[in-house]
């Protein structure tokens, strides 16, 4: 009797145990995915914000055509493998460090337009290195919890893919730092 109930309530254990790691797993995988819409919101905002100041005239003709070409790719990339995405998107971060060093920005800054410019890209540029932080951040912790055997044991993960971190070269160009 006594081990009757003994393993009745090792079995609700288990069940629960299984049911809130099934359910924090869940939680993961939506935060997986609220996190990557918020980063490619950024990195659609960081692309027009660039290309707005390629095409705004302030830059010198060489830094725009870098910039354009490099944020146009960027955009246009969204339906590309995620690995040439990032390597759009890391292009984009290149040019923008290449063509915006400080006797630039201190040039662009000097015009009534270009300073908020550089504002709302030095934004976007931070915003995208936050939402790529909180992305694999996200996908750390979801790559731990299913790494653990009773997850692995019972299929708690169902048939989701196995979660992949955002690889990019988020770096904010230094002349907007000193800007």
């Amino acid at each position: 009797m006594i081990v009757g109930i003994v393993a009745v309530v090792f079995v609700l254990l288990v069940g629960l145990y299984l049911s809130m790691t099934a359910g924090r797993l869940d939680h993961l995988h939506r935060r997986i995915d609220m996190s990557r819409l918020a980063l490619d919101a950024q990195l659609l905002r960081r692309s027009s914000v660039a290309l707005e100041l390629a095409s705004s005239g302030l830059l010198d003709p060489a830094s725009s055509v870098l910039i354009a070409e490099a944020a146009h790719d960027a955009r246009t990339s969204s339906d590309r493998e995620p690995a040439d995405r990032a390597m759009a998107e890391s292009d984009l971060t290149a040019a923008l460090v290449a063509a915006l060093d400080a006797d630039d920005v201190a040039e662009v800054a000097g015009s009534p337009t270009g300073q908020p410019m550089l504002t709302e890209l030095d934004a976007a540029c931070r915003r995208v290195q936050l939402s790529r932080r909180f992305h694999n951040d996200a996908v750390r912790a979801c790559r731990q919890l299913r790494r653990q055997r009773m997850v692995r044991l019972f299929r708690l993960a169902g048939h989701t893919p196995w979660p992949d971190t955002w690889e990019m070269h988020d770096t904010v160009p230094d002349g907007l730092i000193e800007a």
